[in-house]
């Protein structure tokens, strides 16, 4: 089982890394820098139309917290034309986590599976891609694989600056945590996973996001980007189209192409 951890050095490397708190301000205070991200995706969208296409299974999207299907559309035309089946959530805005939330993606999960009759993959941003885990730990039979964008895959969400409002909205303790869900939110789903992540997030610190060591198949992949801008970052495309394309049953650790070493890198 292969998994790719971050060197030690990574952390202490980094002074902000020894306290549990959010990202830094002046990363928060740069997270207009996606709109150049989102420039960068459409003036680069020729040359992402060639990246490796997929075999047609179907992908679903899901957005990040307060965000909406609207938010994924660059990333679901571009995988749509990769040659997969591409779905956002049929759950609207992201807002409230509850179990009617997690009975209607595990009800779109089913049909999804049950029309292509095959597994399906999930690439969840942010908050999105906390729920992608936890229902990939639900179905793991129906999951072929999970991608999450700068997600706070930890049980302590100080390092969010999202995380008043979080529980503003959700509790301090949501539902589906009450309904014994959502209780180890570092522990990767049993099924093959990614965590993309950038030192400069300015929404949830990027410590939050690392994959520890488990015993399926994990690996963390960093690149540069601010955190609105992780669902359009084109270097995060050329992740995204390089996981996707690979054959069931088949996964391989990320490993930068040549030539695409200067969008990743070391972790």
């Amino acid at each position: 089982m292969a998994s790719i951890a971050p060197n030690a050095s990574d952390f202490d490397a980094d002074t902000e890394a020894h306290t549990v708190s959010g990202p830094r301000r002046i990363w928060t205070l740069s997270e207009g820098r996606a709109m150049f991200e989102l420039g960068a995706f459409y003036a680069m969208r020729p040359l992402l139309g060639t990246l490796p296409h997929g075999d047609g299974h179907s992908v679903m999207c899901l957005p990040g917290f307060m965000a909406s299907n609207s938010s994924t559309i660059p990333m679901r035309g571009l995988l749509t034309q990769l040659g997969y089946d591409v779905h956002g959530w049929d759950s609207g805005r992201n807002v409230r986590i509850n179990g009617e939330l997690i009975a209607r993606l595990e009800s779109q999960l089913l049909r999804l599976y049950k029309s292509s009759g095959r597994k399906v993959s999930l690439i969840g941003w942010s908050l999105g891609g906390v729920i992608a885990r936890e229902l990939a730990k639900f179905q793991p039979d129906k999951v072929r694989l999970v991608i999450s964008l700068g997600s706070p895959i930890t049980n302590d969400r100080r390092i969010s600056n999202a995380a008043a409002l979080f529980e503003l909205l959700n509790g301090k303790e949501p539902e589906v945590m009450q309904d014994g869900r959502f209780q180890a939110l570092d522990e990767a789903p049993p099924v093959p996973t990614t965590s993309v992540y950038t030192k400069t997030d300015g929404i949830v610190h990027w410590r939050g996001s690392i994959q520890a060591k488990s015993k399926t198949p994990s690996e963390n992949i960093r690149v540069h980007a601010s955190h609105c801008g992780l669902g359009v970052n084109p270097s995060v495309m050329v992740a995204l189209a390089d996981r996707l394309a690979q054959d069931e049953g088949s996964w391989k650790p990320f490993k930068a192409k040549p030539g695409q070493g200067w969008m990743f890198p070391k972790s």
